[in-house]
């Protein structure tokens, strides 16, 4: 069962978890699934055969808009989360506000650090943090065929998201 919860939420189920030893191999895959399509279905379902746990960081909206513009996003975080938390192999989805992911990984100490195939080991912004924290980096799922900016300019963009509540 998918949930979507706070990073201090996560911190506390996951430390439970370690400290009664019924947990595995932790995956993180990140990015701001603003209009999900099935390169990020193939990206997740990837990621999740490096673990047993699969733990998905979205982009809150403030950092979409920081990296996307200020049109952006075209569904706020409750959607993209509710989304992202039905997807099987999705175990957790935590939203996170910084410009990379270093807070993020720190707290939560994965076993490996999914990145779409965008990047390869060297390109990945938070690369020397997951050295130094022994995390593994594992590019995932398949050449990138379309992306959610490209979907955006063909239908001609859409409104700014109205905000919504987080989903219980």
């Amino acid at each position: 069962m998918s949930r979507f919860l706070t990073r201090d939420e996560l911190f506390e189920i996951l430390s439970a978890r370690r400290r009664a030893g019924t947990i595995g191999r932790v995956v993180l895959a990140n990015g701001c699934f603003e209009v999900l399509h099935p390169g990020h279905v193939r990206y997740l379902a990837d990621a999740r055969s490096h673990g047993d746990v699969l733990i998905v960081a979205v982009n809150d909206d403030a950092g979409v808009r920081r990296l996307k513009g200020p049109g952006r996003p075209v569904a706020p975080l409750a959607d993209r989360a509710e989304v992202l938390c039905a997807l099987r192999g999705v175990d957790y989805v935590v939203p996170f506000a910084e410009p990379t992911l270093e807070e993020t990984l720190r707290l939560l100490l994965p076993d490996v650090h999914a990145k779409g195939t965008d990047y390869t080991v060297a390109t990945v912004p938070e690369a020397a943090l997951d050295r130094e924290l022994g995390i593994e980096i594992r590019i995932c799922g398949d050449e990138k065929e379309r992306s959610s900016t490209e979907i955006i300019r063909r239908i001609g963009g859409a409104p700014a998201p109205a905000e919504r509540s987080r989903p219980e």
